[in-house]
């Protein structure tokens, strides 16, 4: 904070993560004792992978005052330094350092794939392409005559971001896009998975920060716990956005907190994303990219959540889907085939699967807790990956899990009742358009006409993909944002450089007759209809003696 490290008193320790399958119990409690102070942090058993020093209220709010700061002396940095040096060196920096990152990842708990996953996204946030975008949509400039019009994106001023438990590096270093755009950044690295996030934006963003001259206070980065530091953030004088991961439910509520206090949201909530196979997809493609609904065991907000599928394709859909989730296994994080993550408490797995069933719902496969073997266990902290198929869209959001997130590998697959294509397809879009979430849609068809129907209608959601994997990372798209429950009343696809920034238009003129300016189109446009400007003479009495 401030360009300074700040020592604690109270720390966060981090388990490895192949230590807590071991032992969950033994390894959880050590954490607990050392945070509390009742164990000496000497000599620590290897189980303890780091740990991260605890802010606590003064230092908090001493890191929003060093934000502040900074933040209007920042925001004076021409563009090409802010947004095209300090990307360019953040790309390369995480590129050298993406195998150090990612074993960070896997000793936090994430499988290696999937920790190479969040990596090649953070490499695609910072690649040459989405700067390029990103600088396109910061500055435009125009010619008008003896004029230069500029339309650009001012900072906000300060940032602040708090990232979710499940990802909260990559989380974070989205965030870290905002001071691109001028801003001075807070972040809360979490208690559960601080690690990461706090060695990439200490080891990595910051040296970076410092090579370009940013001010001290440009990036702060504290750990603490969430509420206490919300409520600071949303009550402190010197924060303008803040950047919100959680539930749909507390988000909202979150989302009304900050409007009252004059702050702008920033909400990155549920998603409960629908993929559409039309009967001309094929199987094998879709199903294999259905398969990402098991990633993380489902706990990750930008995966399928539902399946919407054409009666004709249905039965072989199925049948490719069912054998293809055989290859999604749990294991150790370090394992590379690895994609489940333990599931520590699986009762509203099973409370979910039984509303589905007991509604109609038939189970095609999985439905059990397992160990790391892949042996049925009901004491397992693992799931199988569990697929139940609903016979029809009419009254399909009657059931939990096609109508929430679930956040567990739980996936519906929906079988549409048989009608004429034309009265499908009409119903496909209704359906994916009616989704009280909208994180991201996918669809899957080779029918020219059946692509341009989605791409015209469908509105929802932040991010639509065409025959391709729904999680995969691109450049110039983004990689979260939405609309409805999963952004708020002011959701969209979430580019944290223009969502913490906002428009300005700029004139600079050698210095125009003003009177002329007032009717400028109009005299461009019609000068045979009105005086080319206002009287240059003022023969009343009143003016005269004005």
């Amino acid at each position: 904070m401030g360009g300074q490290d700040r020592e604690s008193d109270a720390w966060v320790y981090v388990v490895n993560s192949g230590v807590l399958l071991d032992d969950a119990f033994a390894s959880l409690t050590l954490k607990r004792k050392l945070e509390r102070g009742r164990v000496s942090p000497e000599n620590l058993p290897p189980s303890i992978v780091g740990r991260v020093a605890k802010a606590d209220g003064p230092t908090v709010e001493a890191a929003l005052e060093a934000a502040a700061a900074a933040a209007p002396v920042w925001g004076a940095y021409p563009l090409e330094t802010r947004l095209d040096k300090v990307g360019e060196l953040l790309c390369r920096r995480l590129t050298e350092r993406a195998e150090e990152i990612t074993r960070i990842l896997v000793a936090e708990g994430h499988p290696v794939v999937l920790a190479r996953w969040q990596v090649s996204g953070m490499l695609e946030c910072f690649g040459p392409e989405s700067l390029g975008f990103y600088r396109s949509q910061m500055h435009q400039e125009f010619r008008h005559g003896e004029r230069r019009i500029q339309v650009r994106r001012c900072p906000d001023g300060v940032v602040c971001v708090n990232p979710p438990q499940n990802a909260p590096l990559s989380s974070a270093l989205l965030g870290v896009t905002s001071i691109m755009a001028g801003n001075a950044l807070v972040v809360r690295a979490p208690r559960s998975a601080p690690l990461g996030v706090m060695y990439v934006l200490h080891e990595v963003v910051r040296p970076v920060l410092e090579e370009v001259g940013a001010p001290p206070g440009t990036l702060n980065v504290v750990c603490g716990d969430p509420v206490p530091l919300l409520s600071a953030w949303v009550e402190s004088p010197h924060v303008d956005d803040i950047m919100y991961f959680g539930s749909s439910e507390n988000g909202v509520r979150f989302q009304e907190r900050c409007l009252t206090a004059g702050k702008k949201p920033i909400l990155e909530l549920a998603g409960n994303d629908v993929v559409v196979v039309w009967k001309d997809a094929d199987p094998e493609l879709a199903a294999e990219a259905l398969t990402e609904s098991f990633y993380g065991s489902g706990q990750l907000c930008m995966i399928p959540n539902q399946v919407v599928v054409h009666p004709d394709i249905a039965d072989a859909l199925i049948a490719s889907l069912v054998r293809q989730v055989g290859h999604i296994r749990p294991g150790r994080p370090e394992e590379e085939d690895v994609l489940l993550t333990p599931v520590l408490r699986n009762e509203k797995f099973f409370g979910c699967l039984r509303d589905a069933l007991d509604k109609g719902a038939e189970l095609a496969c999985g439905g059990h807790a397992m160990q790391a073997d892949e042996s049925r266990d009901t004491a397992g902290i693992f799931l199988e990956p569990t697929v139940v198929v609903v016979r029809g869209l009419e009254g399909a959001r009657d059931i939990d899990a096609v109508r929430h997130e679930t956040f567990f590998p739980l996936l519906p697959l929906i079988v549409a009742e048989r009608a004429p294509d034309e009265v499908l397809l009409e119903r496909f879009v209704a359906y994916v358009n009616s989704n009280e979430y909208g994180l991201r849609n996918s669809v899957w068809a080779t029918s020219s006409t059946v692509v341009d129907t989605f791409l015209s209608q469908v509105r929802s959601g932040g991010l639509l993909k065409i025959n391709d994997s729904h999680i995969g990372f691109l450049p110039y798209l983004p990689t979260h944002g939405g609309t409805g429950l999963t952004g708020g009343v002011f959701g969209e696809a979430n580019y944290p450089i223009l969502r913490t920034s906002h428009l300005q238009g700029v004139s600079i003129s050698p210095g125009s007759r003003p009177r002329e300016a007032v009717f400028g189109a109009w005299n461009a446009l019609l000068p045979t209809k009105v005086p080319t400007a206002f009287p240059t003479t003022f023969p009343t009495k009143r003016s005269q003696e004005f």
